[in-house]
């Protein structure tokens, strides 16, 4: 019995792996042409990224024209009038009127302020009143004098008195002369008390109010400040050490001010001075640049940010600086005849001809940062010279932008 059963458990066995045995094989063949299937896929994609066609470019061009290529040096000033005259108190005391205030416009000799002149006439009046004393000394000393000599020469006096005498008389004389002095100084100082204008002009700032007294025995102190011609200012600028060499006198200038953003100025350089300003070890120069100023725009202080014309060429061929930087990646671009030697002058550009790039040898003269001058090459003024690269990628339509720095 039990060996009955051992071999009925060996026929299903048997009969288990007879069923097992189609059913690997058919996983093989599945296997087998899943692979196959793969290589091919793989063999597929491997020719179609070998066979793709290749990548486009497109450049970027910009025409030559012909204009103004100017290098100019910016500096930052602050405009001011062209002269501008302080008016002092030569006399100390206590301000008694004022008359001119901010803005006026006043003349040459227009009173302006007046001192308190009490102390001062006061001090006249004690110089006249020593003039007219010694002066009637003088008159009887004189008066003597002719008696004594009419007395010595009936030799009815000594000599010696009509000597000693004289000597008074000179003596008086001279404490005339010192009077008549004195008595000129106070009317001098009686007429400071009075505040004038020395010229025509504006007032730009008074410093003085009705009532303040003025110490002019140590410093002359500022009542006002007036600007001769407001029409007529200037813009002294700060230019650094390594700009002031190019810069000369009668070069044109263009200046703009924050009160005024969108309009631009113009002026000239005026003077070149050669004291240096050195603050933090920073060594400037003051370039002053002259400007005219009908509409009253201009303000004394406003601060100016400057662009001084160094070196200009007026209607010449030029090109974007950027065809100067620009070399194509294709290999397919063509070059014209030979570049130059190593002049600093020679430079290459790339202009699209028949829908490929062509280099051509140039020589530039005059660069402004934007423009540079062609001074001589085979460009035409129907080429447009390339400035940019734009590519295409192969394997869809992304692009990349190249653009010389």
């Amino acid at each position: 019995m039990q060996q009955m059963q051992l071999v009925g458990a060996e026929e299903e066995r048997e009969s288990a792996r007879k069923q097992e045995r189609p059913e690997r094989a058919r996983a093989r063949r599945i296997l087998k042409y899943a692979a196959l299937a793969g290589a091919v896929a793989c063999i597929i994609l491997a020719a179609g990224w070998l066979l793709r066609p290749p990548a486009t470019s497109r450049y970027l061009t910009a025409s030559v024209s012909r204009g103004t290529v100017a290098r100019t040096v910016t500096a930052t000033g602050t405009v001011n009038p062209v002269m501008t005259i302080i008016v002092g108190s030569y006399v100390s005391g206590v301000i008694r009127d004022v008359y001119c205030d901010y803005n006026t416009q006043v003349k040459k000799g227009q009173l302006c302020a007046r001192i308190d002149p009490r102390p001062y006439e006061a001090a006249l009046e004690q110089a006249r009143g020593g003039l007219a004393r010694d002066g009637a000394q003088l008159g009887g000393a004189r008066a003597d004098l002719a008696r004594y000599a009419i007395l010595l020469q009936e030799n009815l006096v000594a000599r010696s008195t009509y000597t000693d005498q004289a000597a008074l008389v000179h003596q008086l004389e001279g404490s005339v002369q010192l009077d008549r002095a004195l008595v000129r100084n106070a009317e001098v100082n009686l007429d400071y008390t009075n505040i004038v204008s020395p010229v025509d002009g504006t007032v730009v700032a008074r410093n003085v109010t009705i009532g303040q007294t003025v110490a002019a025995s140590f410093q002359t102190p500022t009542l006002f400040l007036i600007a001769t011609d407001l029409t007529r200012m200037q813009v002294d600028t700060s230019t650094s050490e390594s700009d002031i060499g190019s810069v000369k006198v009668g070069a044109p200038a263009d200046f703009t001010v924050e009160a005024f953003p969108d309009r631009s100025f113009h002026g000239t350089v005026v003077q070149v001075r050669q004291a240096p300003q050195v603050v933090q070890n920073v060594v400037t120069y003051d370039a002053v640049v002259g400007a005219v100023n009908p509409d009253l725009l201009l303000k004394a202080g406003m601060t100016a940010t400057v662009s001084i014309v160094t070196a200009q060429r007026i209607d010449v061929v030029r090109i974007p600086d950027q065809a100067l930087r620009f070399a194509p990646e294709e290999a397919g671009a063509i070059s014209l005849g030979s570049r130059s030697g190593p002049s600093p002058q020679a430079a290459r550009v790339w202009v699209l001809r028949r829908s490929s790039a062509v280099e051509i040898p140039i020589r530039v003269g005059l660069d402004d940062g934007t423009y540079s001058e062609v001074v001589s090459g085979e460009l035409k003024s129907t080429d447009r010279v390339i400035v940019g690269e734009q590519r295409a990628a192969r394997d869809g339509p992304a692009r990349v932008f190249r653009f010389p720095l």
